[in-house]
This record gives C-alpha cells, structure tokens and sequence, in this order.
C-alpha cells in the first residue's frame, strides 16, 4: 500500500451534464476519501478547472492565453472549497493551499506547512495551478507529487479505466496497456499528461496510475495497489 499519495482530479469529474457541481458526486467521492484516511494514507489532492473553464480553450478562441490560464486557476480553487466542503461534512480535516494568495479563502502554499498537514493526517488539496499562466493542473500535479515527495500519482479519470493505443470510444478494437514506462508515453505520444507532467514525473522516479474514478471504491483500490488500471513507471 503507498503511504503518501497525490490525487489528480478533473474538474469535470465533479460536474454532471446539468451542473458544474454534481452534490452526489461530491458526497461519493468524500466518503471514498474518508476511507483513504482511515488507511493511514497521507493524502493531497490536486483539483482541475475544466468544469468551468479551460485557458487553453479560451486563447484558441482570441483571448489573451494568461489571462485565461489565471481564470482557470480561479476555477480549480472553486472547486477546491467545494471538495474541501465535502470532505468536512463528513468529519475529515482538511486544508485547502493556494498558489495564488488569497487569505480570506485558503492558506498560501508553504511546503512544510502542507508536510505538516500531511503528517497530522489532514488532507491538503491544492489551489490555483502552479501559480503561473502556461502551466496544466497535470503539471501541477507532478510538480506537487515531486516537492511532497509522494509515491505516486493517482489519475482519477471520468469513465476512462487506463491508457489505451487509441481512443476506446472511437476504436472498439483499441488495446488497453496495463504497464507502460515514461519513454513509451512520450515516444508513442499518448494522450495521458502533457509532456512537461510526464518528464518531471520521470526524472522524480514518481509512479503514475490511471485508473476510472465512476467505479465506487477504486480510489480506495488504487491506494493499495488494486485497481484494474495502467500503471506507468520509469522502469523499463
């Protein structure tokens, strides 16, 4: 079983086709969590934005690329409160860290305030990106795995069980890897973090794990070694 885990969600994995918040959802995904916890786990949670916007979207579309990127990190921060909010409903500590200082709503992210945290066994959800403009909620995720020093990184896909050769949706015939290495995402060119993520993912000999987050208990799974994902390693 990992001792101290980074979990990758996507905004859209909170969201239903009618909202950006979906409550059932939240309330699942809080009382999987609390499980987690209750493993012993140290768990910090790295949340995307898509469900309300995306920067890249908005610059393809003629806005100015920071400043759409700075309201996508405006997003993952909404959506930190509202997992945060979840979570403490059902009686978990948390703490939310932003990388964009706003005081009244979450602390400032200070490494060794959220090693702290960790280490009392709160969970620390992580806000507003890297802080930067160009920068994915992926490469977020690696780089707070790396600076965390956690085991792995738990990518809670929304309806997608690992990595496949191509598009299950579109290819019936597609070929799902259960183990890859870093150097076969890259030189296969497979859509499962951009490129930034991957190469500080591999030079930090961090392990990666996609799995479907929509089956109940998978994130419980995936902290011990059980879910029915790929798995992608430095290792050849």
């Amino acid at each position: 079983m990992y001792k101290r885990v980074l979990l990758k969600l996507s905004g859209e994995a909170l969201s239903s086709p009618d909202a950006a918040f979906d409550p059932e959802i939240l309330k699942r995904l809080a009382k999987e969590l609390k499980e987690v916890q209750k493993l012993g786990v140290e768990l910090a949670i790295v949340v995307g934005g898509g469900n309300f916007i995306r920067g890249k979207m908005m610059a393809e579309m003629g806005m100015n690329r920071a400043q759409a990127d700075y309201m996508g990190m405006l997003g993952t921060v909404i959506n930190a409160l509202a997992v945060q909010n979840a979570l403490e409903q059902e009686g978990v500590q948390t703490r939310v860290q932003t990388a964009v200082e706003m005081q009244k709503v979450a602390e400032p992210f200070i490494l060794r305030r959220a090693l702290r945290h960790l280490e009392k066994g709160r969970i620390v959800i992580f806000g507003a990106g890297t802080g930067s403009p160009y920068f994915s909620t992926d490469t977020t995720a690696a780089l707070r795995a790396s600076e965390i020093d956690a085991d792995v990184i738990l990518m809670a896909k929304n309806g997608v069980d690992g990595v496949y050769d191509s598009d299950p949706k579109k290819n019936p015939d597609a070929k799902k890897y259960d183990t890859l290495n870093y150097m076969d995402v890259l030189n296969k060119g497979l859509q499962v973090m951009d490129s930034t993520a991957i190469s500080m993912c591999m030079d930090n000999d961090i392990d990666l794990v996609v799995f479907n987050m929509n089956e109940p208990g998978n994130i419980v799974k995936a902290v011990r070694r059980e879910v029915n994902g790929t798995t992608i390693t430095k290792k050849k």
